[in-house]
């Protein structure tokens, strides 16, 4: 299992990485179609529906994410939830699986392109900080609770991750209207709906972790810093949809506001070499 783990991670950052340098190339390429003067060519780029090579890429990049976690879940004998090795690769595989989603939901590749470039960095951070299974620390012994409170990370980091990809991009767009991304109203409601699947999630997540922290250290909150970075992330989330639903905040200030309570999440999951405390293990 670690020859399979292995080459699937690497199988992954491989595919990823193409899938990424494909979307740039068809990017680059339909921008000169359409900037090139002729008054025979239409400047609607042309509707097809046949499968990409970055979509082809993308679903192998996914696949082999896939391989790498039952891979190490075999080896490991529990989920993905013992190392920051571990914990990317579970991110990396909500950021691509939610891409799809939303590329399904809105008929557009931009979205997946958002999750692989998210997961392509978290591949790499992975790769770097790869690590030996080693026995679990006393405070990580409860796997099924542990199990539910990353997948409920995974599903809220990824579907967030797109969310704030759709925020970019509409900031982007607001001031460009490019043909070649979608349209900003497009956008803005991918920004929202983001949150309202991944919110319910984030709240499970913190959730979760305070009974797990009741098990594993006699009480459910203790203001360890990485608790306190979660619960910051989980105001600001719902100071967002706060101002959405009862402020009316649309487009820059609300985009702007998703890409700082994205900035919170990549604070929390990267706290571990930034605070010290209970979560302090790598």
């Amino acid at each position: 299992m670690a020859g399979l783990e292995s080459f699937s991670l690497y199988g992954a950052l491989a595919t990823a990485a193409l899938a990424i340098l494909f979307a740039i190339f068809r990017f680059v390429t339909t921008r000169r179609v359409l900037s090139a003067p002729s008054k025979n060519v239409s400047k609607a780029p042309a509707k097809h529906y046949a499968v990409t090579p970055a979509e082809l890429l993308a679903a192998l990049a996914f696949i082999f994410l896939t391989l790498v976690i039952i891979a190490r879940w075999i080896r490991t004998g529990h989920g993905p939830f013992s190392n920051m090795y571990e914990f990317a690769i579970a991110f990396a595989w909500g950021a691509v699986g939610m891409g799809f989603i939303f590329q399904w939901r809105y008929k557009t590749g931009a979205f997946r392109n958002i999750g692989l470039f998210i997961a392509l960095l978290l591949l790499v951070f992975a790769a770097v900080k790869y690590a030996e299974p080693t026995p679990l620390v006393p405070a990580l012994q409860q796997s099924v609770l542990l199990s539910l409170h990353v997948a409920s990370a995974v599903v809220a980091y990824g579907t967030l991750t797109i969310g704030f990809g759709a925020a970019v991009l509409f900031l982007i767009q607001n001031r460009k209207n490019s043909t070649l991304l979608p349209d900003a109203a497009i956008l803005e409601a991918v920004s929202y709906q983001s949150v309202m699947i991944g919110f319910p999630f984030l709240t499970a997540l913190i959730i979760l972790g305070a009974l797990w922290a009741d098990i594993a250290w006699g009480k459910y909150w203790s203001w360890d810093p990485k608790e306190t970075a979660s619960l910051v992330t989980w105001l600001l989330y719902a100071a967002y949809l706060h101002a959405r639903l009862i402020g009316g905040w649309r487009g820059t200030r609300a985009a702007i506001l998703l890409i700082i309570g994205f900035a919170a999440i990549l604070l929390t999951f990267f706290g571990n070499y930034i605070f010290t405390g209970l979560h302090a293990y790598g």
